[in-house]
């Protein structure tokens, strides 16, 4: 048997989008956003949505970009983690 089919398929999704909240404990809110084309209008809209993701190590801050990856629930609100930090936010 090879290398690869000893190791299971990792299959979770990700996501990538902007920390606009660190203020909770191992825990940041991440915003997703997605273009989609309107059903009747034809234009494509942005949407949006705010997800919880457990951050272990506290080392996302508010403005970095991070990539987060679905996981089993942690608590009632966070089914996603931080899997890394893609691109850090610019010091003001």
């Amino acid at each position: 048997m090879t290398e690869a089919a000893k190791t299971p398929a990792k299959n979770t999704r990700t996501l990538t989008g902007r920390v606009v909240s660190d203020k909770m404990d191992k825990t940041v809110t991440v915003l997703v956003e997605r273009q989609v084309m309107h059903p009747v209008i034809g234009k494509v809209v942005n949407r949006t949505k705010k997800y919880h993701a457990h951050n272990e190590n506290n080392d996302a801050k508010m403005g970095d970009k991070v990539v987060i990856e679905e996981c089993r629930p942690i608590s009632a609100t966070k089914t996603w983690k931080v899997a890394r930090v893609a691109e850090r936010a610019r010091p003001e």
